[in-house]
């Protein structure tokens, strides 16, 4: 998963989820509505990777420009970081139900908005229309499942929205695929999420509330009818009153530090736990982030291509692994993350990160040196004024090979005979790319033909694999548990924000990365931020398995030390860490 958290379930809570959701029909329906919201997510964080291979065939400016690349896909997570805040408001003010209703009429808004725009700038505005509704079903989709569910499976019922939303990121890879024969491409890609949108919309129509809202708002009776919805007859009622002695709690804890924003922050910053939880929760989501994760899933199709296939039918295949490899992931990490803990869940996994991307950053590197020749007399004579002209003026272009031509913003025209002999450096134009692919040869406009470009997608999934158990899930459990109760909601909030923005400087960055370091740069500036990302989360992260909330703050007030640096006295004290 990449954004948005992941409860922890129970080792039974699975098997109970199944036993209840199939004898209360209520319960299933209301967590299959509320769960569309993550599907709707997932899709369109994932959809956009396969449809820009598309609408850069259509706009000849986006083709150009990589910056309109980036803020195309970008668009959507800079959205999302004000979707996410104004969800907050709306939840609180007016309700989930609401809330989830507005995301429904915004995905749909910014659905047909790109399936119909005439230019890029319009797409751009459909995505942030559609990241508006990625934030708010973010945060409240978890939420209103959490507080309408049953305590006993709620934990399991949210692990499963976070399942649907790289559920929905893989159907998104599905669909792209689906519709690359279709006229209009793009445009069917991005448009469909407007049919889930409706669906979940007229779903929530006829769902309550939130109980838990309701009790807040001094509406006992109704809050009483969903509950006997819920629960059975004998357990409405000690329901009720531990919802009513939580509600008092939580009441008691805004007179105590304030219920507005500024003294919110100001009582959680003046906290040294607090602050100490911030190192850690902070620590994870940034080097989450910095692991080039949503380079993967944002651009996906585009690295696949940089490895030499040069297809767009080729690559969203391709990438439709790695999708399904983060959405299996995530089902590993929920298995293991209680036997064998956070901490070392998150260090095992930043190494295999670091290792996957060094070897991704040779195999790049390799690709780029054994790419095919340019040969002179194809490029002169292939057509009328088809010669790259940086070609024609380069003061030695015998030593010009595939890579340098598309340095140079030209494309290669592959060798009929064998892709990687010698090939032409044209103009990268679509009259060219025509008469290259009616001669019967591949047009290379992102990457080269390589030998190595199976070894890119095989290390692809590697990283995937070593990702999404991790460094893929963990972090959101651990920002879960490691702040003060009364702290938890602003602490959460603190780093899901480093999360948001962090993700908006990767996915806003990554092409014109690749464009000044090359591939195996890129790969290899990741790998080291991985690097510092793994010394951040030994020195500052402690582990939290098996720990009551208590005893992680008493941990954290003690101040936390890795073991290898604790004291002979207080080694023996938390042999966890």
């Amino acid at each position: 998963m990449v954004e948005g958290g992941i409860a922890k379930p129970d080792k039974t809570e699975f098997s109970e989820c199944w036993k209840t959701t199939w004898k209360t029909s209520y319960i299933m329906r209301l967590s299959l509505s509320a769960g569309i919201g993550g599907l709707l997510f997932g899709y369109d964080t994932g959809v956009i990777s396969g449809a820009l291979l598309y609408i850069r065939e259509d706009f000849q400016q986006v083709e150009k420009k990589t910056w309109l690349q980036e803020v195309i896909v970008s668009m959507a997570v800079a959205g999302a970081i004000f979707g996410a805040a104004f969800g907050g408001w709306i939840n609180d003010r007016f309700g989930r139900k609401l809330s989830i209703l507005v995301a429904d009429i915004l995905f749909f808004v910014g659905a047909i908005v790109m399936s119909l725009a005439p230019a890029p700038w319009m797409i751009i505005i459909g995505r942030i229309f559609v990241g508006l509704g990625v934030g708010m079903a973010s945060m409240t989709a978890p939420l209103y499942i959490s507080e309408a569910s049953p305590a006993r499976i709620r934990g399991a019922l949210v692990s499963t929205n976070g399942l649907l939303i790289t559920g929905g990121q893989f159907l998104s890879y599905l669909i792209n695929l689906a519709f690359t024969y279709a006229p209009g491409t793009w445009r069917w890609m991005l448009g469909v999420a407007g049919l889930p949108a409706v669906v979940q919309f007229f779903l929530m129509l006829s769902l309550p509330e939130s109980p838990r809202w309701l009790y807040r708002r001094n509406k006992v009776e109704e809050a009483r009818s969903i509950l006997e919805k819920i629960y059975p007859a004998n357990e409405v009622e000690s329901e009720l009153i531990a919802l009513r002695n939580s509600i008092e709690a939580e009441k008691a804890d805004e007179q105590a530090i304030g219920d507005n924003f500024i003294s919110k922050m100001k009582g959680a910053l003046s906290s040294v736990v607090v602050r100490r939880g911030l190192y850690a929760g902070v620590a994870v989501q940034v080097a989450q982030q910095f692991s080039g994760i949503n380079t993967v899933m944002y651009y996906s199709p585009t690295i696949v291509q940089f490895a030499g296939f040069a297809s767009n039918k080729t690559a969203l295949a391709l990438s439709l692994v790695t999708s399904g490899l983060n959405a299996i992931g995530s089902i590993v990490s929920m298995a293991f993350v209680d036997r064998y803990g956070r901490r070392k869940m998150m260090i095992v996994s930043m190494f295999g990160i670091i290792s996957c991307l060094v070897i991704l950053s040779i195999v790049f590197f390799q690709a780029a040196s054994h790419a095919p020749k340019i040969s002179q007399l194809e490029s002169t004579l292939f057509a009328t004024n088809a010669t790259c002209p940086s070609f024609l003026s380069a003061p030695n272009p015998t030593s010009w090979n595939c890579m340098s031509c598309l340095k140079a913003e030209c494309a290669f025209c592959a060798n009929g005979a064998n892709e990687y002999s010698p090939g032409a450096c044209l103009a990268k134009t679509s009259n060219l790319e025509t008469l290259c692919h009616g001669q019967h040869r591949t047009w290379f406009k992102d990457g080269c033909p390589s030998k190595f470009g199976f070894l890119a997608v095989v290390f692809l999934g590697l990283y995937i694999i070593s990702y999404s158990p991790g460094m893929g899930t963990v972090p959101w459990i651990v920002n879960s548990e490691i702040y003060p109760l009364k702290y938890r909601g602003i602490g959460g909030g603190i780093a899901a924000v480093f999360n948001w923005v962090c993700n908006l400087i990767v996915s806003l960055t990554f092409l014109t990365l690749t464009k000044a370091l090359g591939s195996s740069g890129t790969f290899l500036l990741f790998a080291g931020y991985c690097v510092i990302g793994l010394v951040f989360i030994y020195w500052f992260v402690p582990e939290t398995k098996g720990l009551q909330f208590e005893e992680v703050e008493k941990m954290l007030k003690s101040g936390y030390k890795p073991l290898a640096f604790k004291t002979k006295s207080t080694r023996g004290e938390n042999q966890s860490a």
